[in-house]
């Protein structure tokens, strides 16, 4: 019994310690599968597609090289499109985040109602896209919208939203801050809450005032938040896709001239719609990948010169 018993603590012991070892690669291990099947292949799979001719109408590939990238970097409509796209997106987040900003300055505040105003500005958040869109399709209405109606009763002219490239830029900013400020507020209301109120007591002696405080304090204690909402908006903005879509009520050409077709719409229309040509369209994808890297690359050097400029 001695020798049996000797045995099994063994086993058990050398279980346990495979069991601290395994088991929390065993957890983590569906995460990294799916991001495995629907992450990194896909993406894989893109920039093999981007070398070949790959139409959905053909059953064969040929071998093309970079010559799917030269075609694009020559391609006016692509050209239209990162226009259009980095437009909309300097248009639609520098007030997005100044917004968000001053939204979460209040709410640190006591205001009566407090919990259910934070409560109230991400409720556009979680809303439907697609809600979004058709409402505000019809709010920017040419005819008969809500927001043309108004212009009209204070003798303004009427817009026609979807004709012109500003207006329908600032027609579509307008959904993408209408849905995504209050979730930004909520992400820099967390990080103003996690600031000592020593700081705000010891300013307050010291004769500064509430935007003294605001621009002396909560910005830089604050900023590797700011650095965090600033890459996500790049990357939500570059790769804005449904929100012009349904404002051109699901045409993805978006607009008679290309007005607002972001760069998103013109992959779609070039690799489902109009060619049907998914080399082209994965050669977009990665450009679009790169352009998205540029951008925060540079989001977060201007952030560090700024630290280092105050450091001195």
């Amino acid at each position: 019994m001695t020798v049996r018993s000797g045995g099994t603590l063994r086993r058990r012991y050398r279980f346990s310690r495979l069991d601290v070892r395994v088991s929390p690669y065993l957890y983590v291990a569906p995460f990294f599968l799916l991001f495995a099947a629907f992450g990194v292949f896909p993406i894989l799979y893109t920039a093999y597609a981007s070398l070949f001719h790959w139409s959905l109408l053909e059953s064969e590939h040929t071998y093309r090289g970079l010559s799917n990238y030269t075609d694009v970097l020559t391609d006016p409509l692509f050209w239209n499109a990162v226009y259009n796209t980095i437009g909309i997106f300097i248009l639609a987040t520098v007030p997005q985040l100044a917004l968000a900003l001053g939204i979460a300055s209040l709410l640190t505040r006591r205001l009566r109602l407090r919990t259910g105003l934070r409560m109230g500005i991400l409720v556009p958040n979680i809303t439907s896209v697609a809600a979004v869109g058709i409402v505000f399709g019809l709010l920017f209405a040419d005819r008969y919208g809500l927001i043309n109606w108004v212009l009209d009763s204070v003798g303004i002219p009427i817009v026609e939203w979807r004709t012109h490239r500003w207006s329908s830029w600032a027609a579509i900013s307008t959904m993408v801050d209408w849905r995504w400020t209050g979730y930004n507020a909520l992400i820099y209301l967390a990080a103003m809450q996690a600031i000592p109120r020593d700081l705000y007591e010891s300013a307050a002696l010291d004769g500064a005032g509430p935007l003294r405080q605001f621009w002396q304090i909560t910005v830089p204690m604050i900023r590797p938040t700011i650095v965090f909402t600033a890459i996500i908006s790049t990357i939500g903005g570059m790769q804005l896709f449904t929100e012009p879509l349904l404002f051109g009520y699901g045409i993805p050409r978006g607009g008679a001239d290309n007005e607002y077709q972001t760069l998103a719409m013109y992959i779609y229309q070039t690799t489902f719609t109009r060619n049907f040509d998914v080399g082209r369209g994965s050669a977009m994808s990665w450009l679009l990948f790169l352009f998205i890297l540029v951008l925060a690359l540079v989001n977060v050097a201007l952030i560090r010169r700024g630290v280092k400029g105050e450091a001195r």
